[in-house]
């Protein structure tokens, strides 16, 4: 699992209130798509890919993945 940067987290955070201005939240995409709280956080903060948590994220905040995370590597923990 890869250690997240200060950007990494400052964009985690940016996600977290961009999903409260759109009316939802981490706990609520994790409810909707059957995941841990965690797993969400494990992936908004970069530490490990999902390709369907990913999307789910992008999805939620009306943007494409690649534009979520554009600079994410392929390393650490990849999550199905």
């Amino acid at each position: 699992m890869r250690t997240p940067t200060k950007a990494d987290l400052d964009a985690h955070e940016r996600l977290k209130a961009e999903l409260r201005i759109r009316g939802t939240s981490l706990a609520q995409i994790s409810r909707d798509l059957g995941v841990s709280d965690s797993a969400l956080t494990l992936v908004g903060k970069r530490m490990c890919r999902s390709q369907r948590i990913e999307k789910a994220l992008a999805l939620a905040v009306g943007a494409s993945p690649e534009d979520l995370f554009p600079d994410f590597q392929e390393e650490g923990v990849i999550m199905a």
